[in-house]
């Protein structure tokens, strides 16, 4: 067994060792001017044959052609975007993206630490920018990610990157913004039976985790500790808002319990998964409690479910007005999440509110909508350039992507496998 672990791990990075040659963009240096697509702006806003200048990093110019000044571009590099659409860089948010290469290899899944309450541990630190999986992911315009600790109750803290970098450190674009906490499920799976049964310690381990936050904010309001701890430490910036707890929910009946909780204790929430969230939200509205939806490619999880309903909850959570954006369990499947939202359109959600579900509402539910999530003046220059619907698996094809004004490279592992077995067959 050892063996064949061995040799799958030499046969994998043999295969990778054309994306490991590839190095980060360096900083931009020339400005560039980009004209002639439409540009999906994030907010809602659509604008035909665009101008977008991009300088020291950030977007300094996002409008029509009619409304630029006149300006000497000498020295610009120009891009000709004509017949392309425009967007901003797409967030996947809650993913292990980077803390897993192999899923069945233990020795590369670095999302689950020992114990099960551990606000403590930081994802940041285990992110792999070297991961083969991450240039698949970008060259599908996932620009950014919320890599997210799993296992146990309270996993740990998330933090969000940027998807071309030299190290953790290079990657960090908000560091330590969230912790993580899985709610007890109302029912347990047995794999020996194959079957769920109703989970009788439910009560129990939500009183378990309100000692637990009870406690670690009593230690966030004392002024000097007399001793520290690590924990309770993390913890604190739970309760003065510098930090957001991401709650993983699925039923109605957990999501309700833990918006409960979170008004008791004071907390600022965001719901995880949130399948039944269309059942409860005129409560997700009233407390302002946003929504990552899990995949929209999925089946109902009832019987006397519309057999459309995942597909139905996007538009059900727009109309209702609860702030919601798109995401994918796992890591590698990341790169499917424009089809995500893209599912999500015939069954009632606008074409613009569900590119906003992929770019600006994850920057407003993640708090960096200061710094991205739109093509607008004064923000990073993350955006993607496509050829086709980048919502539609069919036509889409994202030709050039840009970090913070530096152009990424999008080529990946399965598109140098495709060139070379596409060149056999053609001798």
């Amino acid at each position: 067994m050892k063996l064949s672990t061995l040799l799958y791990l030499f046969s994998f990075a043999l295969s990778g060792s054309t994306l490991c040659a590839q190095a980060p963009a360096p900083a931009q240096q020339q400005p560039v001017i980009i004209s002639g697509g439409a540009a999906h702006i994030g907010n809602g806003q659509v604008i035909e044959n665009s101008v977008l200048i991009l300088e020291e990093g950030r977007i300094t110019f996002a409008g029509g052609s009619g409304l630029l000044t006149r300006r000497d571009f000498t020295g610009f590099r120009r891009i000709d975007a004509t017949g392309k659409q425009i967007y901003p860089g797409l967030i996947a948010p809650a993913t292990n993206l980077g803390l897993v290469d192999i899923g069945a290899v233990r020795a590369t899944r670095d999302y689950n630490e020992v114990g099960s309450i551990n606000p403590n541990v930081r994802s940041i630190i285990a992110y792999n920018t070297d991961s083969p999986v991450i240039p698949t992911v970008r060259s599908q315009g996932v620009l950014l990610a919320q890599v997210a600790p799993q296992g146990g109750r309270v996993p740990g803290m998330s933090s969000v990157v940027q998807l071309d970098a030299w190290n953790w450190e290079d990657a960090a674009y908000s560091t330590d913004e969230g912790i993580f906490l899985n709610w007890p499920g109302l029912f347990s799976y047995s794999w020996r039976e194959q079957s769920f049964s109703k989970n009788e310690d439910y009560t129990k381990q939500v009183e378990e985790l309100r000692t637990f936050f009870t406690e670690a904010q009593a230690y966030a309001h004392r002024p000097e500790p007399v001793r520290s701890n690590l924990r309770f430490e993390a913890m604190k910036p739970l309760f003065n808002g510098e930090r957001r707890l991401y709650i993983e929910a699925q039923e109605s009946k957990q999501i309700v319990h833990a918006v409960q909780f979170a008004k008791e204790m004071g907390l600022s929430i965001v719901i995880v998964d949130g399948r039944d969230a269309w059942m409860v939200a005129e409560l997700l509205k009233e407390n302002s409690v946003p929504v990552i939806l899990r995949e929209t490619q999925n089946l109902p999880a009832r019987v006397d479910s519309d057999v459309d309903q995942p597909f139905k909850t996007p538009a059900q959570l727009q109309e209702a007005g609860v702030l919601f954006c798109f995401s994918s369990d796992g890591y590698w499947q990341q790169r499917n999440l424009a089809f995500q939202a893209g599912q999500a359109v015939p069954y009632g959600l606008s074409y613009e509110d569900a590119v906003a579900a992929l770019t600006s509402n994850t920057a407003r539910i993640l708090g960096i909508d200061n710094r991205t999530g739109s093509l607008e003046a004064g923000k990073d220059a993350n955006l993607i350039i496509c050829e086709g619907d980048l919502l539609d698996v069919r036509s889409s094809k994202v030709e050039m992507a840009f970090i913070q004004g530096r152009e990424v490279n999008l080529d990946n592992q399965q598109k140098a496998l495709y060139r070379k077995f596409k060149a056999k067959y053609e001798e």
